[in-house]
């Protein structure tokens, strides 16, 4: 038997995903608009054999607060879709996840888009779903006082996916016979109609782009709250969440798979890769000073409104550095799993304002490996083998980091087994050990119930 391997994201961030790596010595310019810096990050991690690279998303400056947008480079960034379609014609085999949020998009578009994306690539897309819930955003598209409440996004969210896969199916596979001699282009036979018509959609169909060599892009899901916890169980098939240490890891790892088995699905059927922030050097020593060297750069007016806006927005303006977090009260509005988590940090730790948005500058409430190449692998192997993860999304911390991450650390996963030395699949499906899923129309053809139909989603 084959020993089960650790599945790898990079999630590209330009300069690094600290707050202040833009401003590192070996940052680019304008790297966060520059593409040659990301196909140089996408070929590193494709050389390495990662599974994928991961990009994220927001549709709005990350504040109102103008001053913190002047000191940071969260403002500049490429809409991911367009990016990662320019690194599909950089690359040649490793998956490419783009958010996309179904909070400001039509679902039709959006199957379009991936699945065209999925084509060009030869089979290697995948689609990251989110809500969106900042105000900001919402102020960008006209949105009423109903886009805020929580559940209502993620029960459109979940008509919204079961919709894009239903699009997807449209296409049998060798509806295209491209056949000249007889002027058949289409087997009329295996396109179908959709009619979706439910709460908050009502899309006839067909899509209008057929089926790739992986059979549809790879559902991903970003959202750690009940709600999203519920939706990803029901749909995806990778989970990006944030779990900073082993036993919240065990315990999301567990409830999730429990909620796809109660779903009829097999739990096996879901990749479950936690973010990792790792700053590694060759000794403990020189990892610490790589850390410190990023933490030394994050401004007081940066890290606060930093720390108010992972918050969800909360004012602290009456707050000074050294004063203890503030007791809040997290709504039904905007984000919820991330305030929630830094909370409970902040509680059990009694940090001051201070403390917490340097302990977020770099990983944002994701897990946070300070170490040599040794320590990260040991602590990666036991997330691995004691039911905590499938694989990881790794977030490097500065321009280097992720040259840093595979020069160092892969090294040592490879000597152990845990990760692949080459790549077996051309596919993201494959690379993931993801089976396409059936389609609803042909599963229906044969007297089949399919998991997603809008039977069930009504």
């Amino acid at each position: 038997m084959t020993r089960r391997k650790l599945a790898l994201g990079a999630f590209l961030h330009p300069s690094g995903h600290h707050v202040a790596a833009w401003r590192h010595p070996d940052a680019r310019h304008d790297a966060g608009i520059n593409l040659r810096n990301y196909i140089r990050l996408a070929r590193v991690a494709e050389a390495a054999k990662f599974d994928l690279v991961f990009l994220a998303d927001q549709i709005a400056v990350p504040s109102a607060n103008l001053d913190y947008v002047s000191r940071t480079t969260r403002a500049t960034y490429f809409e991911p879709l367009t990016l990662i379609s320019a690194l599909a014609a950089a690359t040649e085999t490793i998956g490419l996840v783009a958010t996309v949020s179904t909070s400001f998009n039509s679902p039709y578009n959006l199957a379009r888009y991936f699945a065209s994306l999925d084509q060009i690539s030869g089979g290697r897309a995948g689609w990251n779903l989110v809500t969106s819930g900042s105000t900001l955003e919402g102020e960008n598209f006209g949105s009423g006082e109903g886009y805020y409440n929580h559940a209502n996004r993620y029960r459109q969210a979940a008509e919204f996916a079961d919709l894009v896969r239903g699009l997807w199916d449209t296409f049998d596979e060798g509806a295209v016979l491209d056949d000249r001699a007889s002027g058949q282009y289409l087997d009329a036979r295996k396109v179908h109609a959709l009619g979706h018509a439910g709460e908050f959609f009502r899309v006839k169909g067909p899509l209008s782009v057929p089926r790739s060599a992986q059979g549809q892009p790879v559902l991903v899901q970003a959202g750690s709250s009940d709600a999203g916890r519920d939706l990803a169980a029901r749909s995806a098939e990778v989970i990006f969440t944030a779990q900073p240490t082993l036993a919240q890891a065990q315990e999301f790892y567990g409830d999730v798979k429990t909620r796809a088995r109660a779903y009829g699905r097999d739990p096996e059927s879901i990749r479950i890769l936690p973010g990792v922030f790792p700053v590694v050097g060759r000794s403990e020593e020189e990892a610490r000073e790589k850390f410190q060297t990023l933490q030394d750069l994050v401004s007081p007016e940066v890290g606060r409104e930093y720390l108010s806006i992972h918050l969800g927005g909360i004012d602290l303006s009456a707050y000074g550095d050294s004063d203890p977090v503030p007791q809040i009260e997290v709504s039904g509005r905007g984000h919820v799993s991330r305030p929630l988590l830094l909370l409970q940090k902040a509680r059990e730790r009694n940090l001051t304002i201070r403390e917490l948005y340097l302990e977020i500058a770099g990983a944002r409430g994701h897990w946070q490996i300070v170490g040599t190449p040794q320590s990260i692998a040991d602590e990666l192997e036991a997330y691995f083998t004691q039911g905590g993860a499938d694989g990881f999304n790794i977030m490097p911390p500065s321009p280097t980091g992720l040259d840093d991450f595979v020069e160092l650390v892969l090294p040592e996963l490879r000597r152990r087994g845990l990760v692949r030395d080459d790549y077996e699949a051309r596919t993201l499906r494959g690379h993931l050990g993801l089976t396409p899923p059936e389609n609803r129309f042909a599963a229906a053809a044969k007297g089949q119930f399919h998991p997603h139909t809008e039977k069930e989603s009504a």
